[in-house]
Formats: structure tokens, sequence, C-alpha cells
């Protein structure tokens, strides 16, 4: 995961405090809550992202030929193709 559970809750907090500066918002829930609902989608989010890096990765080195090496604009090409394409397909 590239953020941690503490920065994901630190965002979420901002954000909250941000709501509580806004007189034009009324909320029918606790701020809390949607602060952990916040949370939790973010976290859902990033290990979505986790599972697309892993996808594109497993792919990029399944290639048995012309393996292109990391780093690479080739490879960043084709990895970024490969991401797409897994969060595409689980509609992200």
């Amino acid at each position: 995961m590239k953020i941690s559970r503490d920065k994901v809750n630190h965002i979420s907090s901002l954000i909250i405090s941000d709501f509580k500066k806004r007189s034009e918002l009324d909320y029918k829930v606790d701020l809390n809550d949607i602060r952990l609902e916040i949370a939790e989608e973010m976290l859902t989010y990033l290990k979505m992202d986790d599972n697309a890096d892993a996808a594109a990765r497993g792919i990029l080195a399944s290639y048995s030929t012309n393996r292109p090496r990391e780093g690479t604009s080739e490879w960043e090409i084709l990895y970024q193709k490969h991401y797409e394409e897994y969060m595409n397909k689980h509609d992200l």
C-alpha cells in the first residue's frame, strides 16, 4: 500500500475538518461516521491500486521473449496498459 492507514486517517480527518467549516452543508449522520466511511473507501481504492500494480507487474514478468527492463519507456507503456486494463476490468 502506497499510503499508510495512519495517513489515510489523517487525510479523512482533514476532509471532515473542512466539512465542519462549511455552513452550507447539513449532516444527517455523525461526522465521525462519515470520516470512517471516507477512510474505508480510500483503503478499498488503495487495495485495488495495489492489486492492479501486482497484476501489471506479473504480466510483464511473464513475457518469455523481449521482456522490457523496468524503468525503460517500453516497460512504462506496457505497465500502464496492463494497469489500466485491470482497473477497467474492475470498473475503476
